[in-house]
């Protein structure tokens, strides 16, 4: 372009030389010859005024002088029209190589910031990586720290004589009312200190309030109308951007949501069909009484349980309505995997048996027919609102899920291992003596003593798993109600339930294993061993054994429930061990390393004991070995003779603590 600019002014300036030359040859040419001498002959003008040759002259070069003057005066004109155009143009092209200089840079801004966007979500992803590693590692290592103090502990407990138990326990007892005391007081203390920070808060809010206010009286704001007019044109361009944006990724996210959506009707369809499958093999199964057709229909109902459970995890629910429809579906599975292990041995389903199948059917029943409600009045928007965690259909679940609850039967408070085995043998409280209603009633007040109970009720007599009791509803100071059955053979305490709300966890699982063997201790039930312990709503579920001889008794089961708020028993069950509480021998052929030697390959054993555990209808004296297989943990029990696998129990971990599978 300078180039061209230059050529430019040099072609003017030869035209301004041009045109001068020019000028210059027509004077020239126009001036008069050189003066000849005038002869006589040629003679002058005459004397009556005709011009002379001299005056003309003079005129033409007047013209011509004016002539040259005009034309330098355009050729001026032309050469600033030039130059005008000329800087102009220069202009131009350097407002243009600023533009494209700012684009530039703005291009690379954008491009570093990108760069280092990705930098950042790089680093991030790979501390998130490592935060993840060490932590699933430190968790590891705790786990494995809590295995050993429980081996530890087991193994310090086992050899204890009677005066270092109560040694232990009265330390314990220390500890407890220390520690007590210092979460008191720390509690004071965050209380404390919660209250001056808020009341620091508030002042702070209450000055700049004030500061507020004296800034808006002091100051009046006007707008003008050239600032809203460019936010009203800056407000309309981008939301021009952004619909365009969100208009392209409508389209791509539109197809993905197509899939989810028909995926999640497919698994839908699928839980109908399975579920109804189920009932109808649980309905033919209540009445039936061949072996061979009860075999047929418990074969069929495992195979719908897996199917069912394969399709609830599909559904995009939380885990606990999860955990609770999986638990049913299990527990039915559970249910009729013994079952058909009982019809292989040649025996018969038992009363027992008929009604658990008969509660199956029942709750499978509802669960089928508001499924199938469900999935016929449901819409596509309600299934968009399910797949991303809310709406109507997820309530509904949640309502399922609580629905497939196992309700408590004849004052169970809830499931442990071993807890339906029901009565081994002989009932033991056939043996003793039957008391009134009114001695069971004073019983009942002195179980209940340190709970300063107001009020007793005396609410008639049930059976429940061939125990017969006398039912009475106490009432504390406080207006809790609790629930007790008193055995009517030995006045022993068989049962009892509080609903009793426990929102706070000041106990830990440990202290309320003391307060739960301090309540059975007054009970008269004396030496226990805890084989099982897990947090539920912030109660302490324990379920413990007797031991005979240093072996686990677990048809003497107890249950006890303890609330973590309020450090006291709110619940328990001692049925198991009133039916078969007796005196016991134990024979074994095999050894312990034998034992150990009979294990599967892959587990690694970290505890052993041995246990009389319910099996087969009758009582089978097993080594219980804790084992680990990889990242998994299961208890497994092998017949102390034959060294044949009795029992397997999968230990699985959940929001509400440990509990077997």
């Amino acid at each position: 372009m300078e180039k061209k600019i230059g050529k430019n002014i040099s072609s003017g300036a030869e035209k301004v030389e041009r045109v001068e030359s020019f000028t210059q040859e027509t004077v020239d040419s126009q001036k008069p010859a050189p003066e000849k001498k005038q002869t006589k002959k040629e003679g002058t003008m005459s004397k009556t005024g005709s011009k002379t040759p001299k005056t003309a002259q003079l005129k033409e070069e007047v013209a011509a002088e004016k002539r040259v003057k005009e034309a330098k005066k355009r050729l001026d004109k032309k050469e600033a029209e030039i130059e005008k155009k000329t800087s102009v143009r220069e202009k131009k092209i350097e407002k243009k190589a600023a533009v494209q200089e700012k684009r530039l840079a703005k291009q690379r801004a954008i491009a570093e910031k990108k760069l280092a966007r990705r930098e950042l979500i790089a680093k991030k992803r790979a501390e998130k990586k490592e935060n993840d590693a060490r932590r699933r590692a430190e968790l590891k290592a705790k786990r494995a720290e809590r295995k050993a103090e429980r081996v530890a502990r087991k193994e310090l407990l086992k050899n204890e004589t009677k005066a270092e138990r109560e040694k232990r326990l009265e330390r314990e007892k220390r500890e407890r009312v220390a520690l007590a005391r210092a979460r008191h007081e720390a509690k004071e203390r965050a209380r404390e200190n919660k209250l001056k920070a808020r009341e620091a808060a508030h002042a702070r809010k209450a000055e700049d309030r004030k500061h507020r206010r004296e800034q808006r009286t002091e100051r009046k704001r006007t707008y003008g109308f050239g600032g809203w007019l460019a936010a009203v044109i800056s407000l309309g361009t981008a939301c021009l951007i952004l619909s365009a944006i969100v208009t392209a990724g409508a389209f791509r996210m539109n197809d993905m949501s197509v899939e989810a959506e028909s995926g999640a009707r497919s698994t839908l369809y699928e839980m109908v069909s399975v579920s109804e499958d189920l009932d109808e093999n649980l309905g033919k199964l209540r009445v039936s009484a061949g072996a061979n057709e009860q075999r047929q229909l418990l074969t069929d109902i495992l195979v719908d349980t897996a199917l069912l459970e394969s399709a609830i995890e599909k559904i995009p629910v939380d885990a606990a309505t999860g955990t609770d429809i999986s638990s049913f579906v299990n527990r039915t599975g559970a249910y009729a995997r013994q079952m058909l292990a009982k019809l292989a041995r040649g025996q018969a389903l038992s009363a027992e048996e008929r009604e658990n199948v008969v509660r199956l059917y029942e709750i499978n029943d509802k669960l089928y027919n508001e499924l199938n409600e469900l999935v016929m009045n449901m819409s596509s928007n309600d299934v968009r609102n399910m797949l991303s965690g809310s709406g109507s259909m997820i309530e509904k679940f949640a309502e399922l899920g609580q629905g497939t609850r196992p309700q408590p039967q004849d004052g169970e408070i809830s499931e442990a291992p071993f807890s339906k085995e029901g009565n081994i043998g002989e009932n033991r409280l056939t043996l003793l003596d039957e008391i009134s209603s009114s001695e069971a009633e004073e019983l009942a007040k002195q179980y209940f003593e340190s709970y300063h109970i107001k009020e007793i009720k005396y609410t008639g007599e049930t059976v429940a798993r061939e125990i017969a009791c006398y039912n009475f509803v106490l009432t504390d100071e406080n207006g809790t109600e609790i629930f007790a059955e008193i055995a009517k053979r030995g006045g022993k305490l068989a049962f009892f339930d509080t609903y009793e709300t426990c929102t706070q966890k000041n106990f830990d699982l440990e202290t309320c294993d003391a307060i739960a063997r301090e309540f059975l201790s007054g009970l008269g039930i004396g030496e226990v061993e805890a084989v099982w312990l897990s947090d539920g709503g912030m109660v302490a579920n324990i379920t413990y054994t007797t031991v005979v001889k240093g072996v686990r008794v677990y048809p003497e089961i107890i249950r006890v429930r303890v609330c973590e708020e309020k450090g006291r028993v709110v619940g328990m069950d001692a049925r198991g061990y009133l039916l078969n509480d007796k005196e016991w021998t134990f024979e074994h052929a095999a050894s312990e390393s034998e034992a150990r030697n009979a294990l599967a390959e892959g587990l690694e054993p970290y505890a052993v004991n041995l246990a009389v555990i319910p099996a087969e209808g009758g009582e089978v004296l097993c080594y219980e070995f804790g084992c680990t297989y990889g990242e998994d943990e299961y208890i497994v029990y092998l017949d102390a003779n034959t060294l044949e696998e009795v029992r397997i129990y999968r230990v699985r971990e959940s929001a509400r603590g440990s509990y077997l599978r």
